[in-house]
């Protein structure tokens, strides 16, 4: 089995250096990595012991759904591993992936492990990482076995998981009608659903989610998230990212509506500190986002 690693980058070399130095140290090296460069300038990359694709995709937004796509046309594996730029892959991240697709057809979802801010401060150090890693509280723990079927299609993210290239052509991939950030990697997934795709759990597969300052709910992407939710309506009916919106229409910034929300305005200082990941948080949650403005709506009632 020939195995291709897909991820897509804008900024963040430090990032991807670090997601190609936890390539170099796998236990199983992929054949290939396939990058889909979302800026006018490759990176300057390690040497690795296996093959490396920058593929240039240049303007002014940044089209996850159509990265995607470019990597996976690009890529000559039999298996796919779709990691974020920010992912730093552990020794066994590879080889899981190859024993979990042995075993089950569809989409395979690898643990995450979200690492504090100086994590990366001395290196490579997967000793390290495990130690201070934490899960995601809104992401579903790894199952007790190799695998564990995944019965809700809305788990799925996008930023760790793998899929046959057989299975990915027959998807027909993410749809490009979603531009920019949010709601691309649902729809893949509701897709995938609708055409009887399984989606796992996998025990292993580990990546580790490099910190970087972030806002969440994303205030800083509202109008793709907008325009990506009512997106996601004309096609399935109904809009996602409701936590989102709903998090949203509590900062006063629009008013939902059955495509998604209708913007108010643009967030100011208060919606970006709410939302605005510390430096000493692992990650930035909208669950605790969305609690404190529900508790807040409900004392203002």
């Amino acid at each position: 089995m020939t195995v291709s690693i897909c991820t897509l980058a804008h900024g963040r070399a430090a990032h991807l250096t670090n997601l190609v130095l936890g390539l170099i140290q796998s236990d199983t090296h992929p054949d290939e990595l396939v990058i889909a460069v979302m800026q006018d300038e490759p990176y300057d990359l390690p040497d690795t012991p296996f093959s490396v694709h920058q593929l240039m995709l240049t303007g002014t937004s940044i089209p996850l759904a159509r990265a995607r796509n470019m990597a996976a046309r690009k890529a000559s594996g039999d298996l796919l591993i779709f990691l974020d730029v920010d992912c730093i892959p552990a020794p066994a991240c590879v080889s899981d992936y190859i024993a979990a697709s042995q075993s089950a057809d569809g989409v395979l979802m690898g643990e995450v492990g979200y690492l504090t801010k100086d994590a990366t401060d001395t290196g490579i150090d997967f000793e390290r990482f495990e130690k201070v890693a934490v899960q995601h509280a809104d992401r579903g723990g790894p199952p007790e076995g190799l695998l564990g079927a995944c019965e809700d299609y809305r788990c799925f993210w996008s930023l760790n998981f793998a899929i046959s290239a057989e299975c990915f052509a027959a998807s027909g991939g993410f749809d490009e009608a979603f531009d920019g950030y949010g709601g691309e990697d649902t729809d893949f997934s509701r897709t995938l659903f609708e055409q009887g795709v399984p989606l796992w759990w996998v025990r292993g597969a580990k990546a580790y989610h490099q910190y970087h300052p972030h806002f969440m709910p994303p205030v800083h992407h509202l109008d793709s998230v907008l325009a990506n939710a009512a997106t996601f309506a004309r096609k399935w009916g109904h809009p996602t990212m409701d936590h989102w919106l709903r998090a949203f229409a509590l900062m006063g910034l629009i008013e939902q509506t059955e495509d998604g929300g209708r913007k108010l305005r643009e967030p100011g200082e208060r919606e970006f500190a709410m939302t605005r990941q510390q430096a000493d948080q692992p990650y930035a949650s909208t669950a605790v986002v969305l609690a404190a403005l529900e508790a807040e709506a409900l004392a203002a009632a």
